[in-house]
């Protein structure tokens, strides 16, 4: 991609410039390809008027885990749930970028879908985390939240004038995500017809980037399904795993990374490995949330709003 930085020599600080950590409440407009900032709840880019689209991320639930950084993620995800039914409006649709379950355990899977049945939207999508394929290669997750799929649980769908892929980067991991030759040609295939000027929207769980590679937070093939991508006027790509708020932008390509409803994770660098962080008390709830984002059919623009858990 012209211009992009060799992954491996982006240090912190340079990553820390390109990100607001830890759940701050801030919203974005993306506009050919500049990021402007506003403080959340001002006016978007729609001004006042209905988007032609809007729908809520959620994140990295992680139903099942049980340790000092949340003891309680069940209750941490409802309230993501009713923060998501009471943003004022119904949300054309919500996504859930991975890591639904902490063990993938039959039970665990039950209890993801009988709570995010309570959603207010018509449609729910969902993409695999490493915790959904824990020894079975994501078949139990399929089971459960693969109708309708491809593969190993790609998919894509129109809506409103705007084109979005679901992708599965959690399988055949070594280190980094992968999407692997089936999935590559099946992105090729399936953007090849669309006009430059759709809007693209792509959700997987780990990033797309190269956000930190020494802990696995990138994708070793992603190059590949970006150049599928460059010649659309605005590409969105959003991404769990990280448990924390990110955004970078490559030419006509934003990323976005999202928090968690579960329990933060360190920054890059800071430790060993990414492990669980556990914060004092009251602290919690500052770096939980989910996101809104909405679009305007005939701007480009997509206006995106980080929103911490109540």
């Amino acid at each position: 991609m012209t211009g992009e930085q060799d992954p491996s020599s982006m240090s912190r600080r340079q990553l820390i410039r390109h990100t607001a950590w830890f759940g701050a409440a801030v919203a974005l407009t993306v506009a050919g390809g500049e990021v402007i900032s506003h403080v959340a709840g001002s006016a978007t880019a729609s001004n006042g008027v209905r988007p032609t689209l809007r729908f809520a991320q959620i994140s990295d639930s992680h139903i099942g885990f049980s340790g000092a950084a949340n003891p309680d993620v069940v209750g941490s995800f409802g309230r993501a749930i009713d923060q998501i039914n009471n943003l004022g409006y119904t949300p054309d649709f919500v996504i859930h970028t991975g890591d639904l379950t902490h063990l993938a355990t039959d039970e665990q899977f039950d209890q993801v879908k009988q709570m995010m049945s309570g959603l207010s939207t018509p449609h729910v999508f969902t993409v695999p985390g490493e915790h959904d394929s824990v020894d079975d290669a994501g078949q139990r997750y399929r089971g459960v939240f693969g109708g309708g799929t491809r593969g190993d649980g790609w998919y894509s769908f129109d809506i409103a004038g705007v084109h979005v892929l679901g992708l599965v980067n959690t399988l055949n991991l070594k280190k980094l995500g992968h999407l692997g030759t089936d999935q590559l040609e099946f992105i090729r295939r399936d953007l090849e017809p669309l006009p430059a000027d759709t809007p693209i929207i792509v959700f997987s769980h780990i990033p797309l980037f190269a956000m930190y590679p020494e802990w696995g937070w990138g994708t070793d093939d992603s190059a590949q399904a970006l150049s599928y991508m460059k010649r659309f006027a605005s590409v969105t790509c959003l991404n769990g795993h990280v448990h924390q708020l990110f955004t970078k932008t490559e030419g006509n390509i934003t990323f976005y990374s999202g928090t968690t409803t579960a329990y933060p994770l360190p920054r890059p660098g800071e430790g060993p490995a990414p492990k669980p962080v556990t914060l004092p008390a009251g602290r919690l709830h500052d770096i939980l949330g989910i996101r809104e984002v909405s679009y305007m059919k005939g701007a480009q623009p997509l206006a995106i709003k980080e929103d911490k858990l109540a």
